[in-house]
């Protein structure tokens, strides 16, 4: 068998393997909303929509976490903004402020408020 076949092969099945993993970890979006309300609604607003009080003076906006933009992002994309923030934008990385559950938790409290639709 050629060995770029198998290469591929393995590198499909990680990826996969990887995006079903990250769709499966949870949180507790009770303790995630507490979190939220602290730390990101200034920015993102109540309704997750970017429009929070503090966005309106943000040069870039702030994310609307329910466009399916976002929504359309795995779990693990989420994570990984969570904790290291977002090039060029004001979302700063909370790795080291929060802790993994706390990561968790919000990220669950999100999915719970714009599920995942990996259609959009």
């Amino acid at each position: 068998m050629n060995i770029r076949v198998i290469l591929s092969a393995l590198v499909l099945v990680m990826g996969c393997s990887s995006w079903v993993a990250a769709q499966a970890l949870r949180g507790n979006p009770q303790a995630g909303q507490a979190v939220y309300e602290k730390n990101c609604l200034r920015c993102h607003g109540d309704k997750l929509d970017g429009n929070g009080p503090e966005g309106q003076y943000l040069i870039v906006r702030p994310a609307n976490l329910q466009a399916m933009a976002s929504r359309s992002k795995t779990d693990w994309e989420l994570l990984i903004t969570i904790s290291h923030g977002a090039a060029f934008t004001p979302m700063h990385g909370f790795r080291g402020k929060l802790t993994d559950q706390q990561v968790m938790d919000v990220l669950s409290y999100v999915r719970m408020m714009a599920p995942f639709d990996p259609l959009s």
